[in-house]
């Protein structure tokens, strides 16, 4: 019998972000104490977004807005890394930088954890920015996922591909 497996992953659901965004946009339009304040977030790229407004409170409030929405969106916030506030000109910016994948370091550490003390003919592949788990029973292949949830990384993980 073949050996079954899954990855475990850290990417990001473009769709999701994009919507929280769009909410966000929504809210910072209607909501009272962000009138005449300048306040916007709009996406730089795949993996970056640019918050701005006229003071630097109301920057970190839009931050705090979209951190909601992306919450109430069933996204990790580990996937948010946000500079301070910065004046440019008249406006104070906040760029935030969307992580996704695994580090080298990261995956090495992972397959330490799953190695020491995950279930004995677990094998553990490094595969560019995701882990490939393979093991001959599905049991073995349960308790290393609920290994894996129990830790408390800096990136947020999905388990795919199991077959």
């Amino acid at each position: 019998m073949a050996d079954s497996s899954f990855d475990i992953v850290s990417k990001l659901d473009q769709q999701e972000i994009d919507n929280a965004i769009n909410q966000t946009q929504r809210e910072i339009a209607q909501r009272f104490d962000f009138k005449g304040t300048g306040a916007s977030i709009e996406r730089k790229g795949d993996n970056a977004v640019e918050i701005s407004a006229s003071a630097d409170d109301r920057a970190s409030a839009v931050l705090d807005v979209f951190k909601d929405k992306l919450i109430k969106r069933n996204q990790s916030l580990k996937i948010l890394e946000a500079d301070e506030p910065r004046q440019s000109g008249k406006e104070s910016k906040i760029a935030v930088a969307l992580k996704e994948g695994i580090s080298q370091e990261q995956a090495k550490k992972v397959g330490k954890l799953i190695r020491d003390e995950g279930p004995k003919g677990v094998k553990v592949q490094v595969q560019g920015d995701e882990l490939r788990v393979s093991s001959k029973k599905r049991d073995d292949l349960q308790a290393v996922i609920a290994l894996v949830k129990e830790q408390d990384y800096d990136f947020p993980v999905q388990f795919t591909n199991y077959r």
